[in-house]
């Protein structure tokens, strides 16, 4: 399990953080100048390029909010003007995406960042600039919601995959709809039905506590360690009734993917902050139980530096021994590590732990603490000015293949993704606001 750092305080961090947003300056300039983005959203590096995949385009959104993150730590305006003209060129198509899950992903990191940034009054305000962000947070969070499933006791919003299909990762599209809804937003359907939003994202995160999170309550079989996850869900369309769990990304529908374990630690933390003091505490009683029991799993089945291999029953770690109670070897000959679960997780780890405070939850805070700091070393930190990505030893679909092996190797390592290297961007920006005292980084700052 994580070897938690109890002594480590944020400040401790400052020269690494320091480093790193320069390492990120020249990683996004080189990106800028090198990358066609006419072939594509860049999706993940091979052999320290970034290239794409065609799948859907769910990390455009990553590539123009890093400018804007890039911004917002280091004040260097040349970043904001790439990531506002770029969003204002290319994202609009990803608003009235209706044939993805992932609106919270694209769409609030670059809309929604730059709205934060005139509230905080990083940039000047400007009325039809603010309408005009305003106008596409509402707009993405209403075509978000109409991808739905009814179940009973509430539903879901749909994957790709199609209306049978429940995916852990799209609990963080929740957030656009809380957005949209906070904006005054509601989706209209047929006959004018005016839909709630709010409501419906709450359905949702109920529906994915419910289905996709495991509490060691004999839901079958393999329903023995709390905080487990199945990255799908299926249903019966017809009825609505639960089928099976199920994987995509991950090795099983009864083993751990761990970046979508990420996804609902994170998930569930940030939507825990932005209901405290909007909703009753018995109804965050469920949501608090998921965020628990997803963050104790992940310090308890990950080695001791905080980087997960990519799912905690991938066969191969049969033959890496005790390999929780030592760090991860990203260089092994079996399993692949996958460092932006790392990210992901650490973040949710911290505001898990801000939310609870007091000693509950200081625990959470270190262990997050704890994984930032590996993350900001080697050899998971790219220095190399000729790699593309920042955060090295990424994984992004195992079971497809689709991850680079480099000679020697036997497994994928050393290549990074447009994810991991947004979202540990997203968890420097907070550390360091937490250093300097700035405003705590929450993505509902652009409309408190």
């Amino acid at each position: 399990m994580i070897k938690i750092n109890e002594a480590l305080q944020p400040q401790q961090l400052a020269a690494s953080l320091q480093q790193f947003w320069q390492l990120s300056a020249a990683k996004i300039h080189h990106i800028e100048q090198h990358c066609n983005t006419a072939n594509g959203a860049p999706v993940f590096t091979r052999e320290g390029k970034y290239t794409t995949r065609g799948w859907t385009e769910w990390t455009q959104g990553f590539q123009y909010g890093s400018a804007i993150l890039q911004f917002d730590a280091t004040d260097d305006g040349e970043f904001l003007q790439a990531g506002r003209s770029k969003t204002t060129a290319f994202m609009a198509p990803h608003l009235s995406h209706t044939g993805v899950h992932d609106h919270g992903f694209n769409n609030v990191s670059t809309y929604g960042n730059l709205l934060r940034l005139m509230k905080e009054g990083r940039i000047p305000h400007s009325e039809w600039e603010q309408r005009y962000y305003e106008l596409a947070l509402k707009v993405s969070g209403a075509v978000q919601a109409a991808r739905w499933t009814p179940v009973k006791d509430g539903g879901y919003i749909y994957s790709f995959n199609g209306p049978h299909s429940l995916f852990v990762d799209t609990i963080r599209s929740c957030r656009i709809l809380m957005l949209s809804d906070a904006l005054g937003h509601v989706l209209q359907g047929e006959n004018d039905v005016r839909i709630n939003l709010k409501a419906r994202a709450l359905q949702h995160m109920q529906s994915t506590a419910r289905f996709n999170i495991y509490y060691g309550e004999s839901r079958d079989a393999y329903d023995t360690l709390p905080g487990r996850t199945a990255h799908e869900c299926i249903f019966n369309t017809n009825d609505g009734q639960f089928r099976a769990p199920n994987a995509q990304q991950g090795y099983s529908g009864f083993s751990t993917w761990t970046r979508g374990l990420a996804w609902a630690m994170l998930g569930f933390a940030e939507e825990l902050e932005f209901l405290s003091g909007r909703a009753e505490q018995a109804e965050l009683a469920w949501m608090e139980k998921a965020a628990r029991a997803t963050c104790e799993f992940y310090m308890q089945q990950t080695p001791t530096d905080g980087v997960p291999y990519w799912d905690t029953g991938a066969p191969g770690l049969a033959h890496l021994g005790d390999y929780l109670d030592r760090p991860a070897d990203p260089f092994n000959a079996f399993e692949p590590v996958d460092s932006s679960a790392a990210a992901i997780a650490a973040q949710g780890l911290i505001r898990f732990g801000k939310y609870l405070g007091g000693e509950s939850g200081r625990r959470y805070m270190q262990a997050g603490l704890t994984v930032l700091q590996t993350l900001l070393e080697p050899p998971y930190l790219s220095t190399d000015p000729n790699h593309e990505g920042l955060l090295l030893h990424t994984i992004y679909h195992r079971p497809n293949g689709w991850d680079y092996t480099p000679p020697g190797s036997k497994v994928p390592c050393g290549e990074s993704c447009m994810w991991g290297d947004y979202h540990i961007r997203e968890l420097a920006l907070l550390v360091q606001r937490m250093i300097t005292g700035e405003p705590y980084y929450t993505f509902f700052n652009c409309v408190l």
